[in-house]
């Protein structure tokens, strides 16, 4: 069973910076590419992919966040991580961690998180001005 547990999250001012991490355990893909990543959700809002990053070592990040934000792993440690920097109000939400996998190696936690099927409790990020 794929477990995920998130950590990290707090309440901060506009400008600030956050880390995000997420352990990983109990994941396994039936296909050779699998990518681990990000979504949030603020309250009223639709998910939204925010970064991942692919077993072929591919980062992919949302608009809203690129040059800010930057994804990593520790494949020894089985953690991911989201370094959050400059954070703005807009990116108040709970963030959740996910995994996704495919035959055709496109991950789909960025472009389209709403029919995801493995992710965490979240942990909440609250930015305030």
């Amino acid at each position: 069973e794929v477990q995920f547990v998130e950590s990290g999250g707090g309440s901060v001012r506009t400008g600030e910076s956050l880390r995000l991490s997420c352990v990983v355990s109990g994941y396994t893909s039936s296909y050779g590419y699998y990518c681990m990543g990000w979504f949030r959700r603020a309250p009223g809002k639709e998910r939204e992919g925010v970064a991942a990053i692919g077993s072929d070592g591919r980062m992919i990040y949302a608009d809203s966040v690129k040059g800010r934000f930057t994804i990593s792993q520790d494949n020894a440690k089985n953690t991911l991580y989201l370094e959050m920097n400059n954070l703005k109000p807009e990116d108040t939400a709970m963030y959740y961690c996910a995994a996704d996998q495919s035959k055709s190696g496109d991950c789909y936690i960025v472009s389209a998180p709403n029919g995801l099927l493995n992710w965490g409790q979240g942990t909440q990020v609250t930015v305030s001005s």
